[in-house]
């Protein structure tokens, strides 16, 4: 005989699931009991938000859904957040939380939220698990439905006395590979024949095309074909490589000096553009460039995106099949790779002023000076990640975490904690401001508890900066979004971690170089100069348009 808890920890382990985040209650200890004696680590956090970001990070980074744990009601609720990061980032995850019995009801209403309804908006799919017996099947189709295109969150609930319940004959169901429809050779034909057509044809390489198992194929389209190409904020580093073809990122929706290129090409190839993500560049009704769209599933049409072409099927084979029509035919654009120089160089600006508080883009400079080419820099949301966007040169796939789709603040550090448990080899930074930073800072402790070597970074304004920039762009009194800090030094070292503060520009690469060095958890404070945001992405990129709209 076993107990429900006990086959559902075999089917999270038929799954190949070695971790499990969150902070359970008592509607899941038949659950943590079989864990207890299983293979499957469980990992506790001090707030269920940290466990859903934590899982969904290992989703985006493996391909594989991570598995958060959470009682019923206001642990439930707590997912929320996490649960929508992953559906609209379409990271894979499972989400589990626990229930009152439902053949009972010894304590009326007590806890009760319909969590099952309140998860349906934010997840692929949600269901409450009715019978120990339906348990293999569920948790497989759950898995299934979170890995195919497009990937996502799925929620199960799990009663107490299923939990509990036993049953003498049940065992898992094997896992088998998925297999994505590839796009029809009529369609990939047609797609060919446009960009041979065109004078001057452009790649952008969107979220979806931003999938681990991705990175050969798009790096070998790019070497293979010679198109120049730019990326979305989450499309950053999905080819490997200091390419000379890549033209920058579109951190604003138009009149940046990428969208110089932009406005050049005749032809874009949008790669696994998700319209989720903020825009990256606006499309015209008439006379502008012309689209086609690549992608797992057909483009959402939008006012700003309309593409004239579909090549719908698995990216991997669509882009390897143009590649084979298109290689050796088509010739370099000089006037796009000349372009190219200037977008650069503009980019560049100012990167090594040496004024005090640092500029974003001195920032930006000197932690890609101390993080290697497969170091991985985690950010959380605010006025310095489209500093990032813009500035950070990405050589190896997967190193430049940042949220474009839900954009929340607070998933800095939980990403950041997940990716150094799955890379401990490698060199991972969280970039948080000290807004986003103080809503999940208590996973500090969590982090110090696991040994992790992580470093991180915390943008110090004494305000929540984006907010106030934008406050200030639309003409509005300076109002509301200022407020003060602890001391983040004897913050971090409270939890038992180290705490550095730079006090100089010329301090900043040897305080972040000694905080790698000397391992373990390590914050480094920084106090940041926002005027730059003004000077640069408004009163500069006004003048080269006088139109300009800030995005």
């Amino acid at each position: 005989m076993k107990k429900g808890s006990d086959l559902l920890v075999e089917a999270l382990e038929n799954e190949g699931v070695d971790r499990i985040f969150g902070v359970p209650g008592e509607e899941n200890l038949d659950v943590v009991e079989s864990l207890r004696t299983s293979g499957i680590k469980l990992i506790l956090t001090r707030h269920e938000q940290a466990a859903a970001f934590m899982a969904a990070t290992h989703g985006r980074l493996t391909g594989k859904p991570g598995v958060c744990i959470a009682t019923l009601g206001p642990g439930a609720l707590n997912f929320s957040t996490g649960a929508a990061y992953a559906h609209l980032g379409a990271m894979p995850m499972i989400l589990i939380t626990g229930q009152k019995a439902i053949m009972t009801a010894k304590q009326a209403r007590f806890q009760i939220v319909d969590v099952v309804a309140s998860m349906k908006p934010l997840t692929k799919m949600t269901r409450q698990i009715v019978s120990v017996a339906s348990i293999p099947s569920v948790v497989r189709d759950a898995f299934r439905v979170a890995m195919e295109e497009r990937p996502g969150p799925v929620h199960l609930e799990l009663p107490e006395d299923v939990a509990a319940e036993e049953i003498a004959d049940a065992s898992v169901i094997p896992v088998h590979p998925l297999e994505r429809p590839v796009a029809q050779a009529t369609a990939l034909d047609r797609a060919a024949a446009m960009i041979l057509a065109a004078k001057h044809p452009l790649v952008m390489i969107g979220a979806a095309g931003n999938r681990p198992r991705l990175v050969e194929e798009l790096s070998s389209f790019v070497r293979r074909t010679r198109l120049p190409f730019f990326n979305t904020q989450m499309g950053k580093g999905a080819v490997t490589g200091g390419s000379n073809l890549y033209m920058g990122t579109a951190a604003l929706s138009e009149r940046d000096y990428v969208h110089q290129a932009v406005d050049k090409a005749d032809l874009i190839i949008a790669i696994g553009h998700d319209t989720i993500e903020k825009p990256p560049f606006l499309m015209k009704s008439a006379g502008g460039s012309k689209v086609i769209h690549i992608g797992y599933q057909s483009a959402n049409v939008e006012q700003v995106y309309h593409p004239d072409a579909e090549v719908i099927g698995d990216i991997g084979a669509t882009v390897t099949g143009l590649a084979d029509r298109l290689e050796g035919k088509l010739e370099a654009d000089p006037s796009m790779l000349a372009l190219r120089q200037t977008i650069l160089a503009r980019i560049n600006d100012r990167a090594e002023e040496d004024r005090f508080p640092v500029t974003p883009q001195r920032i930006v400079h000197d932690i890609r000076q101390v993080m290697p080419e497969d170091g991985i820099v985690c950010l959380d949301n605010g006025m310095y990640k489209i500093w990032f966007a813009r500035n950070y040169r990405t050589h190896v796939a997967n190193t430049l975490l940042l949220d474009n789709a839900l954009a929340t603040m607070g998933a800095g550090l939980p990403s950041a904690m997940m990716a150094a448990m799955l890379y401990p080899e490698r060199r991972v930074m969280a970039v948080c401001g000290d807004g986003g930073f103080m809503m999940n800072s208590q996973e500090m402790e969590t982090a110090v508890r696991l040994g992790l070597n992580l470093v991180v970074v915390i943008l110090n304004d004494n305000a929540y900066g984006m907010i106030r920039w934008k406050q200030s762009v639309d003409n509005f009194p300076d109002f509301g979004m200022t407020f003060g800090n602890p001391d983040f030094v004897r913050y971090a070292q409270a939890y038992g971690a180290k705490g550095s503060r730079v006090a100089s520009v010329e301090d900043l690469v040897p305080t972040l170089e000694a905080a790698f060095t000397g391992g373990g958890v390590h914050l480094v404070e920084i106090p940041i100069d926002y005027s730059e945001n003004t000077r640069v992405l408004v009163e500069e990129l006004r003048n080269r348009s006088p139109d300009i709209q800030l995005a």
